[in-house]
């Protein structure tokens, strides 16, 4: 297989019929490295909303059992990915997903942006530090995929192409990015995870080029102190190195989904998809009294 070939595959499939298809090929063959630190900073940006920070502070998921949500999360997106929305395997993490959601109060804007997170940060990411650009269909595949996953969340009012999803992200963004000290002990917990994947020598050097990923906004939100103009280039620059790398290397012929991934840490000995993720009680930290039914979702 040559190093395009894939991408000619994509371009002669239906961007729409078989959206399903084509992103499990973007995600797990051409861009799996790329699709996971694209997705963690989609995450990182949402504590950036106090509503959002302050909730998931609130439950103390991401600042006391910051590696199991971690996994939780990747795994549960990843079981999608890799099975589809009809299969039971993904029917069962959409089922997963909407029961702890409907256990919080929270918001349709806030659903909404998160899932805006998902379609714009990928896309923006390998744009700047993939070995090759996102095609239209990969963009068009992705904005389907994730407008399914958002019906079957329930959420209101979706965007319907990438350019709409892209403006709710900044607009949204525009009007809610604020300081908020609970939202900076979730910013720090995960930073914090992050860096731990590597040898500690290393930490320094790793935050430096983690929040020199971050835009000034989001650093400005939680008033982290802007890496220097050299750091910020030096970590581009790797970045840049890499994709240039990777470009050179023969294409992958065996899928990587995120559930493959080393960061994974917490399930050694496997788990099963129905297990994963929390199950809040109401009237317990964090979790309110609220129980509604949103219509819409077999997958419920």
């Amino acid at each position: 297989m040559k190093r395009f070939e894939r991408l000619e595959r994509i371009r002669r499939m239906d961007p729409y019929r078989d959206a399903s298809d084509i992103y499990r090929l973007s995600v797990a063959y051409e861009f799996p490295w790329d699709f996971t630190r694209s997705l963690e900073l989609a995450l990182y940006r949402t504590y950036a909303v106090p509503s959002i920070g302050r909730l998931l502070a609130e439950t103390a998921e991401l600042t006391e059992r910051t590696q199991k949500r971690y996994d939780d999360t990747s795994l549960l997106l990843d079981a999608i990915v890799e099975h589809g929305f009809d299969a039971e395997q993904g029917r069962t993490a959409i089922r997963r997903i909407n029961q702890m959601h409907r256990s919080y109060d929270i918001s349709d804007e806030d659903m909404r942006y998160v899932l805006c997170t998902f379609v714009v940060m990928p896309r923006r990411w390998i744009d700047a530090y993939g070995w090759r650009r996102m095609s239209s269909h990969e963009v068009v595949a992705s904005v389907v995929h994730y407008r399914t996953l958002g019906r079957h969340m329930g959420i209101k009012d979706i965007p319907e192409t990438y350019e709409e999803f892209e403006t709710c992200l900044d607009d949204y963004e525009a009007a809610h990015f604020a300081w908020d000290e609970d939202a900076r002990r979730v910013a720090d917990a995960t930073l914090d995870l992050m860096v731990s994947w590597y040898p500690r020598p290393l930490a320094p050097l790793l935050r430096g080029a983690i929040l020199s990923l971050l835009d000034d906004p989001l650093l400005r939100a939680f008033r982290y102190t802007p890496p220097s103009a050299a750091t910020r280039a030096w970590a581009r620059r790797a970045l840049r190195l890499r994709w240039r790398a990777v470009r050179l290397l023969p294409p992958r012929r065996t899928p990587h989904f995120a559930r493959q991934n080393w960061e994974i840490k917490g399930y050694p000995n496997g788990y099963r998809i129905a297990d994963l993720g929390t199950r809040p009680v109401p009237g317990v930290r964090g979790c309110p009294v609220r129980h509604v039914e949103v219509p819409g979702s077999e997958a419920r």
